[in-house]
């Protein structure tokens, strides 16, 4: 005796309890296998459109987590408002300008006053008097010069920033504001090229400025001899410069470059985010926030980084329209986090891709940008193969995968489910299938027993047969009219062969993934209720081939050849069918079209319209196939005027039937057909 373990362990919220089982998985997978027969491509539909599991969870495919991303990304897009930018430039001039006009009304006014007191006192001699009047003119002179100089700058910030620089300031606060908004600008123009540089540059002197100049000339360098002694280079570079880039130092020049590359890139895209007006002046402010040196020094620079990565490397512009500001620091971190979406979005697109992988997703990505349970909603997508594999559903060849035998068996019971649930509503009660006879299996039924049948006896029934007839009490009386026995079919053995039409016009209408559909259900029907039947499937095209019911799955129409040889097909079922020498046999062909070409010397002659010829050798082999014995029904799924005249024809030459039926009947007539032919009455 075997002892079941069971082990439980507290919740601590990482446990997936609602998440799908591989039969959900494989039941998503299988319209898509129905449809192309390719594993791989099913997998990727699977992952692309994702999935309702057997509880009405939902799944989501990765177009859903693309959308919530696009969806994330016009959250910010129609949140902020670029313009903005200048508004906190514009907001520290305005600051400057105003500062400096009092103070220059502060300084006239202290001297005024100084003047006035002095001018009033005895003390004073007549030439500290006149002294201190010429210097209340030269003041009240230059105030009035730079009043008028404040008043006329020009209206665009960037023209006033530029007339600033030449201008001497009276107010001590007024220019302590213009150095520190001046360093701001060179901060950012330097922190476009190393992140965080902007904390180093203020209050930097002319000999600081050389220092940064020489480090840029440095850099220019290494990127112009990037293949020529560049470590040796890379190394004398960083042991110089290397606190510059505080906690995140690249380890060698490719890693540089690659840094440099993606903070230009954000620089870049947030430039070209802005509209032409703004982008250039913002653009003339931090120039002119340089010295003439080391801006050619940064205009190198960024032409040797646009012939690295030349084309759209650094040319993403995203179309703001929102109307809340935004500061230029909260600007360059939403340039980072729009291209980090932007390559999370190029990832999931990769995935539908051949040779894309899902493993490849940056979970930290999905996780940051749309949360925890999209990321827990991704790592069951990455599972989804694995799971398939465990349970016993995929086999893995090498790099590639396969159905196993499970499941192709649970495949093609979802076929016969599909097929059968339309049965039970619609056409059960139209096709009458219920037969009489002796032997054979139970039918459900009982019957009054009758002298020469087998003494079956229904228990249940002939019991209460006594006690309707004769009341209760013990014991009970029994009468030979009280005798009732089980009811049972006799069933035919059958050799079945379906004809699967694999031409184009199948797959061009839409056609063949239904007939395929009904082959899976066939098969599954005879192989669980009718083991002792042989089945057999052959498609054809320009030619017919036997295709084993494992095989079936991946099979598909061909788009490569045109023609439909069913003289080929008719020969080749005549064959199968001649290895069982006894019971039922039959043709069930499934077709969209009239024979279009035959066989001729061994090869597929084809012609459209149909030639006589072709009409005729597949007439001869109907007359064959009847001469063995075989009924040939068809199923027709157009009703153009070649394909019903060939179709009267040989259904008077073979006695069989044929149907006209769309694609989403066309399970519901073969197998009430197949289950009515295969009973067969024992009087």
């Amino acid at each position: 005796m075997s002892l079941d373990i069971f082990r439980y362990s507290r919740w601590d919220g990482t446990q997936d309890i609602f998440g799908p089982d591989a039969e959900d998985l494989l039941n998503a997978m299988s319209n898509s296998l129905m449809d192309n027969g390719n594993v791989e491509m099913a997998l990727r539909d699977l992952m692309r459109h994702g999935m309702d599991d057997s509880l009405g969870n939902r799944m989501m495919g990765l177009q859903e987590i693309m959308e919530s991303l696009r969806s994330r990304r016009r959250e910010e897009l129609d949140k902020y408002n670029l313009d903005s930018l200048m508004d906190e430039i514009t907001e520290k001039l305005n600051q400057i300008v105003d500062t400096e006009t009092k103070g220059i009304n502060k300084r006239v006014e202290e001297a005024r006053k100084q003047y006035e007191e002095t001018v009033g006192s005895s003390e004073k001699a007549e030439d500290d008097t006149d002294n201190l009047k010429q210097l209340l003119d030269i003041l009240s002179k230059r105030a009035d010069n730079n009043r008028e100089a404040i008043q006329n700058l020009p209206e665009s910030t960037a023209g006033a920033i530029r007339e600033l620089q030449d201008y001497e300031f009276m107010d001590s606060d007024a220019h302590k504001q213009f150095q520190d908004l001046m360093d701001m600008m060179r901060g950012r123009m330097m922190d476009n090229i190393v992140q965080d540089m902007k904390n180093q540059m203020s209050n930097m002197g002319p000999q600081d400025m050389q220092a940064l100049g020489d480090m840029m000339d440095q850099l220019n360098d290494m990127l112009w001899d990037a293949g020529e002694n560049s470590q040796a280079k890379f190394d004398k570079f960083m042991e110089q410069y290397g606190n510059i880039f505080g906690e995140n130092k690249p380890e060698n020049l490719d890693e540089l470059i690659d840094m440099l590359r993606d903070r230009m890139s954000q620089v870049q895209s947030l430039m070209n985010s802005m509209s032409p007006g703004m982008r250039n002046e913002l653009a003339e402010i931090m120039n002119s926030a340089m010295p003439a040196d080391l801006q050619e020094s940064l205009e190198e620079f960024s032409s040797l980084m646009e012939q690295m990565f030349p084309g759209n490397e650094f040319r993403n512009r995203y179309p703001f329209s929102g109307q809340e500001p935004i500061t230029y620091d909260r600007a360059m971190d939403l340039m980072n986090e729009l291209q980090n979406m932007d390559d999370l979005e190029r990832q999931i697109q990769n995935v539908g891709r051949r040779g894309g992988s899902i493993q490849d997703l940056d979970l930290s990505r999905i996780e940051e940008f749309l949360g925890e349970d999209v990321r827990a909603n991704t790592e069951q997508l990455q599972q989804i193969s694995r799971m398939l594999e465990e349970m016993g559903y995929l086999s893995n060849d090498g790099d590639l995968l396969k159905l196993t035998p499970k499941a192709l068996r649970k495949i093609g019971l979802k076929a016969l489910k599909d097929v059968f649930s339309k049965l039970k509503l619609n056409l059960m009660g139209q096709h009458p299938v219920y037969l009489r006879g002796r032997g054979g299996e139970y039918s459900g039924e009982t019957k009054p027993y009758e002298f020469g049948d087998p003494f079956d006896i229904h228990l249940e029934r002939t019991l209460s047969n006594a006690v309707m007839r004769s009341g209760g009490g013990v014991p009970v009386k029994m009468a030979p009219e009280d005798f009732e026995i089980h009811r049972t079919e006799h069933m035919a053995r059958a050799s079945t062969v379906l004809l699967l039409d694999q031409s184009r016009s199948m797959g061009y209408y839409g056609n063949f993934v239904a007939a395929k559909k009904v082959a899976m259900a066939l098969a599954s029907l005879i192989r669980i209720q009718y083991p002792r039947d042989r089945f057999y499937i052959v498609g054809f095209s320009d030619y017919a081939i036997q295709i084993e019911q494992d095989e079936l799955t991946t099979t598909s129409w061909n788009d490569w050849v045109s023609g439909t040889n069913m003289h080929h097909a008719f020969m080749l079922s005549r064959n199968l069918l001649a290895k069982d020498k006894s019971g039922t046999k039959q043709i069930l062909m499934i077709t969209d079209g009239e024979p279009t070409c035959h066989i001729q010397d061994g090869r597929s002659a084809f012609r459209y319209p149909p030639s006589y010829k072709t009409i005729q050798e597949t007439l001869k082999e109907v007359k064959r196939c009847t001469k063995d014995g075989i009924t040939i029904n068809t199923f027709m799924l157009e009703k153009n005027e070649y394909l019903v005249n060939f179709v009267d024809n040989m259904t008077r030459i073979n006695k069989g039937r044929a149907f006209y039926s769309s694609p989403d009947k066309l399970g519901e007539y073969i197998l009430v057909d197949y289950l009515t032919s295969r009973r067969s009455k024992v009087n």
